[in-house]
C-alpha cells in the first residue's frame, strides 16, 4: 500500500517560489539552471537564509557481505530525486510516495532506539562516538560500526557539461584531519542553487550482517556543523539518522531511510523535530504526520509512476483545523510554544540601525494618533476620556502587546470604527440617563469574555475566509480614513493659519505628500551600486532614515522661518480627564444591576468588530509577500487583545485593536533588501526584520511623552498630519485594488503589463473593481451615519458578497482577481488554472505588485 504525502501537497508556494532573489540562487555566469538540471523545480528560490530549509541526503550501505560502501541514492529539498544508476543521472524532482508499513516500522524502531536531541558534537568523529554508545552493542561491534560510519561515502556529483562522477572513489576511513570538504564537494554546481543558510540532514540506511538486532538512531545537533564528506554539498548538518540491521527480505532499511527523509522534508514535521524536547515529542510529530497521509489502494495505481510537482501548492494552514480541534485553547497553546522558540531572537534581531529609524518614525505617528483620537474621544464623550487616557492606554496596551503577542510587528491603536462605537455607546448612555463609564466597563468585560470564547474554540481559523476581496476593502477604508482626516485637519489650519500670499504678512504651512519619485531616498529604488562601499553605506543609511530626516527637515524649517503654525500639545499632569473620578471605574455607579447583563448585547456587536478588525489586519500583515519567517499568532494575538480589553475597561482607558495603516508603515520601515547585485540591478526585497524591540520602545516613549512636553512642543502639527497622509497613501497604494482602479481611467495602450491582464479580460477586471468600489462606498456611508452601529455586520457582509461573486465570475477569473474560498479549492481543476510562476522570475515584478496573487489563497499559517 502506497500513500501520497500531504506534507508535499500542502507546502506553501511562497516558500518555493518567492523567498530568495534569483541572483542569490544562481550565481553561474550562464543563463541559469536548465529545466533538466537537478533540483531545478525544487531549489529555485528556496528561501531566506534563515528560513530553516533542509537539504536531505540518503546514503545507502551497499556491497554486503563483500566490500561495504556508502553510496548516495536519493536527495530531497522540497521533492525527491533518485539517482538512476543505469542512466548515470539524477531523476526529475517528484512527489515522494512511501509505503505505510515503512513509516510504521520506522516508528517502532525509533521508539526502541537512541534519540539524541541537542547533541553537542562538533565533528563527524565526535558524532560517531555519540551514536555508537549503545548498550546493546559489544565493544567489538561498536568498533566495527564506528569504522564503518567514518568511511567516506561516494557521491554522484554532476559536473558541468559531463556525466556524474563518483566522488571519493576509494572508500576509506576519514580521520579528524580529513574531515574538511572534498574538492568535488566545494565545486558541486548544486551548491550554487541552495540559498545561504540552508542546513543539511543526513540519513544512513542499510543491512549489516554482524548486527543481530535493528539499530535506529535519530540525532538533532545543538549547533549545525559540516560533517566532512558525509553529504555531497558541504552544508552544516542539523539532523543525522542511522537505520541499520541484519539482512531482511526486500529493501526495508532503504524504504525506512526514504521515510525519514520524507518526514524531514515536511515543513510541519521538521518544525516539530526542531522543537522536540524528548522522544515522545518526536513520536507525536510522526503520529500527526500519519494522521494526514492519503493511502492509495494496491492495484489501483502504478507505483513506478512518479508524480510530478504541481505548479502551485495550497498553503499549509488547511492542514491545521484537524490538529487544532483536540482541546480548548489548543491553538493558543501551540502559538505560545512556537513563539517561545523565537523569543530571544525577537530582541537580538533588533540590533540594527534601521530599527532606530523605524522607532523614531512610528513613535511620531503613534503620538500623533494618540493626540488625534484622544481629542476626538474627548469630544465624543464630553470629557469622560481624553488625551491623557489616550497616551496612557496606548503606552500600556501597546507595550504589553509587543511583549506577549504572536505578531509583535502589529501596532495597537484606537481606530476609527471603534471610535464610532464609543460615540454611539456614550450617546445611548446620555439619552437614557446612564452612568457611562460603569456601563462601558461591563461592555468591555463581555467583549473580553466573547473574545476568550473565540480563542478557546479556535475561531481564528475562520481567517481563511478573508480573501483578498475582504482585505482590500477593509484596508482601503482605513487608508481613506487616514487620508481624509489628514487632509481635513490641514485644510482647517488654513483658516486659523492662512497660507502666505503675495502682499500678505501672514504665515502658514501646508504639508504636501511627495509624489512617487519626488523623494528618491524613500520612494524609488536605490541606484545601481557602482561606487565604493562607503558611499553605498551612506546611501543605505539615508534611505533607512529618509522619513525621519524629512520630519526633522520640516521641524527645522518651521523653527528657522519662525512660522506661526500650531504645535504639538501633550498633557502636563498625570490625572484623569474627568474631574473627581479615580483611575479604577466603579462596577455599577448609578446604574441598575441588570444593566451588567444587558451590556452583553452591544458587546456582541463590538466583539464582531474587534474580531474582524484584529484578524483582517493580521491577515494583511502576515501575507506571504512579506516573507515573514517566524509565522503568525492569530490565537495569541486575540487572547492579548481580550486581556487588554479587561485592563483598559477597568481603568477607563480607550479600547485598542490592531491599527492597519500604522502597522503596515511599521513593517515597511523594517524592510530588508539585498546588498550584493550586478550593476543596473535594483536591490531585491528579502523580508522584514521581525522583532519586538521597535514596537516596545515606541510605546515606552509614548508613555514618557507626558514628561517630554518641553521638547515635543516644538514639533509643528502639519508635519505630523503629513505623516498620517503619507502612511494612508502608502497603504492604499500597496494593494492591487488601487492598481485596478487606475486601469478604469487608463487607455489600454498605456496600461501596465500586469499578470492578471494576461489571464482575465479587461471588462471582467473592471466589473470586479466596480463591485469593490460599491462595497467600499457603502461601508463609508454606513460609517458616517447613525447606522454605524451595524458596521461590524457590514464587515461580515463582505465575506458574503465575496461568496456571491462565485456566481458571477469563473474560478479561473477569481484565481487571478482574488483567491478561491476554502471549500471551493478542492473542486477547481488543477490543470490550467494555477498561475504559472517561474522559479527564475523577476523580483522587480514581485515588488511592483506586492499584493498580486502569488498563490490561489492566503499563504499564512493560523497556527
Amino acid at each position: 500500500t502506497e500513500m501520497k504525502l500531504s506534507g508535499q501537497e500542502e507546502f506553501e508556494v511562497s516558500r518555493a517560489c518567492e523567498n530568495v532573489p534569483t541572483g542569490e540562487l544562481d550565481n553561474d555566469s550562464g543563463s541559469g539552471p536548465r529545466p533538466d538540471d537537478p533540483l531545478d523545480a525544487a531549489s529555485g528560490k528556496l528561501g531566506d537564509p534563515k528560513d530553516l530549509l533542509l537539504f536531505i541526503q540518503l546514503n545507502e550501505l551497499l556491497g554486503w557481505p563483500q566490500a561495504l560502501e556508502w553510496r548516495e541514492t536519493g536527495r530531497w529539498v522540497l521533492f525527491e530525486e533518485k539517482f538512476e544508476v543505469g542512466a548515470g543521472r539524477w531523476s526529475a524532482p517528484h512527489v515522494p510516495a512511501v509505503a505505510l508499513s515503512s513509516l510504521q516500522k520506522l516508528r517502532s524502531l525509533l521508539a526502541k532506539g537512541l534519540v539524541l536531541l541537542d547533541c553537542p558534537a562538533q565533528s563527524l568523529l565526535e558524532l560517531v562516538e555519540q551514536v555508537t554508545r549503545v548498550e546493546s552493542l559489544s565493544p567489538e561491534l561498536r568498533g566495527q560500526l564506528k569504522a564503518l560510519l567514518l568511511q567516506r561515502p561516494q557521491h554522484p556529483i554532476q559536473t558541468t557539461g559531463a556525466s556524474p562522477c563518483w566522488g571519493s572513489a576509494q572508500p576509506r576511513e576519514a580521520s579528524r584531519d580529513e574531515e574538511a570538504p572534498l574538492k568535488e564537494q566545494r565545486q558541486n554546481p548544486l551548491r550554487q542553487k541552495l540559498s545561504p543558510g540552508t542546513e543539511a540532514g543526513a540519513v544512513l540506511a542499510g543491512e549489516l550482517g554482524f548486527l543481530a538486532h535493528p539499530l535506529g538512531v535519530f540525532v538533532r545537533l545543538r549547533d549545525p556543523v559540516v560533517l566532512g564528506p558525509l553529504t555531497e554539498v558541504p552544508l552544516p548538518s542539523r539532523f543525522f539518522c542511522l537505520l541499520v540491521g541484519p539482512p531482511t527480505l526486500g529493501r526495508s532499511y532503504h524504504e525506512m531511510g526514504r521515510a525519514v527523509a520524507v518526514l524531514l522534508s515536511d515543513p510541519q514535521f521538521q518544525g516539530s523535530a526542531r522543537r522536540a524536547s524528548n522522544l515522545q515529542d518526536l513520536l507525536a510529530a510522526l503520529d500527526a504526520f500519519l494522521e494526514e497521509v492519503t493511502v492509495l489502494p494496491p492495484g489501483r495505481w502504478d507505483p513506478t509512476v512518479r508524480i510530478p510537482p504541481p505548479k502551485c501548492l495550497p498553503s499549509q494552514h488547511k492542514r491545521l483545523p484537524a490538529q487544532l480541534q483536540e482541546a480548548l485553547f489548543g491553538g493558543l497553546v501551540q502559538d505560545v510554544r512556537r513563539k517561545a522558540s523565537w523569543y530571544p531572537s525577537d530582541f537580538s534581531d533588533a540590533l540594527h540601525p534601521q530599527c532606530l529609524s523605524a522607532v523614531l518614525y512610528i513613535y511620531l505617528a503613534t503620538v500623533t494618533n494618540a493626540i488625534t483620537f484622544g481629542g476626538l474621544l474627548g469630544e465624543a464623550t464630553d470629557g469622560a476620556q481624553g488625551v491623557l487616557e489616550s497616551f496612557l492606554g496606548t503606552a500600556v496596551a501597546g507595550a504589553a502587546f509587543c511583549l506577549m503577542a504572536g505578531q509583535p510587528l502589529t501596532i495597537l491603536s484606537s481606530t476609527g470604527p471603534v471610535l464610532v462605537f464609543e460615540r454611539l455607546l456614550f450617546s445611548f448612555s446620555r439619552d437614557h440617563g446612564l452612568d457611562y463609564l460603569p456601563f462601558r466597563l461591563w461592555v468591555g468585560l463581555w467583549v473580553a469574555t466573547f473574545c476568550l470564547v473565540l480563542v478557546a474554540t479556535e475561531a481564528s481559523v475562520l481567517v481563511r475566509y478573508f480573501t483578498r476581496f475582504t482585505e482590500e476593502g477593509f484596508c482601503a477604508l482605513i487608508s481613506l480614513i487616514f487620508i481624509y482626516d489628514a487632509v481635513g485637519k490641514m485644510l482647517t489650519l488654513t483658516q486659523a493659519y492662512p497660507i502666505q500670499r503675495p502682499g500678505s504678512l501672514a504665515y502658514g504651512c501646508l504639508c504636501q505628500y511627495p509624489e512617487p519619485g519626488g523623494n528618491e531616498s524613500q520612494w524609488t529604488s536605490t541606484k545601481p551600486k557602482g561606487e565604493d562601499d562607503i558611499l553605498s553605506l551612506v546611501r543605505k543609511m539615508l534611505g533607512d532614515f529618509s522619513s525621519v530626516l524629512a520630519i526633522l527637515l520640516g521641524c527645522g524649517l518651521d523653527a528657522f522661518l519662525d512660522l506661526a503654525t500650531p504645535k504639538l500639545l501633550v498633557p502636563r499632569e498625570f490625572k484623569p480627564t474627568l474631574p473627581g473620578r479615580g483611575w479604577l471605574v466603579s462596577p455599577f455607579g448609578a446604574n441598575p444591576w441588570w444593566l451588567s447583563v444587558a451590556a452583553a448585547l452591544p458587546a456582541l456587536l463590538l466583539s464582531i468588530l474587534i474580531f474582524m478588525d484584529q484578524q483582517i489586519t493580521g491577515v494583511i500583515l502576515n501575507r506571504a509577500e512579506y516573507r515573514l519567517r517566524k509565522g503568525a499568532g492569530f490565537h495569541l494575538d486575540l487572547f492579548c487583545v481580550a486581556a487588554l480589553m479587561l485592563l483598559t475597561s477597568a481603568l477607563g482607558l480607550p479600547w485598542y485593536v490592531s491599527a492597519t495603516v500604522i502597522s503596515l508603515a511599521h513593517m515597511d520601515s523594517l524592510q530588508r533588501e539585498s546588498r550584493a547585485g550586478v550593476p543596473g540591478e535594483p536591490p531585491s526585497f528579502l523580508g522584514i526584520r521581525e522583532q519586538r524591540l521597535t514596537g516596545l520602545v515606541v510605546f515606552i516613549l509614548t508613555g514618557l511623552s507626558i514628561f517630554l512636553a518641553p521638547v515635543l512642543k516644538f514639533i509643528p502639527m502639519p508635519v505630523l498630519y503629513g505623516i498620517f497622509l503619507s502612511m494612508g497613501v502608502a497603504a492604499i497604494s500597496s494593494i492591487q485594488f488601487t492598481k485596478r482602479v487606475q486601469l478604469l481611467l487608463m487607455p489600454a495602450k498605456h496600461q501596465p503589463d500586469l499578470l492578471l491582464l494576461r489571464h482575465v479580460p479587461l471588462s471582467r477586471v473592471h466589473l470586479f473593481t466596480a463591485i469593490q468600489l460599491a462595497c467600499l462606498g457603502l461601508l463609508w456611508i454606513i460609517k458616517s451615519t447613525p447606522a454605524a452601529i451595524i458596521f461590524p455586520l457590514m464587515l461580515l457582509g463582505l465575506v458574503g458578497v465575496r461568496k456571491a461573486l462565485e456566481w458571477v465570475f469563473s474560478p479561473q477569473e477569481l484565481l487571478w482577481l482574488d483567491e478561491p474560498m476554502p471549500e471551493k479549492e478542492r473542486s477547481i481543476p488543477e490543470t490550467g488554472l494555477e498561475p504559472d510562476y517561474s522559479f527564475n522570475g523577476s523580483d522587480s515584478e514581485d515588488s511592483e505588485l506586492r499584493y498580486q496573487p502569488k498563490a490561489p489563497e492566503i499563504n499564512i499559517s493560523v497556527n
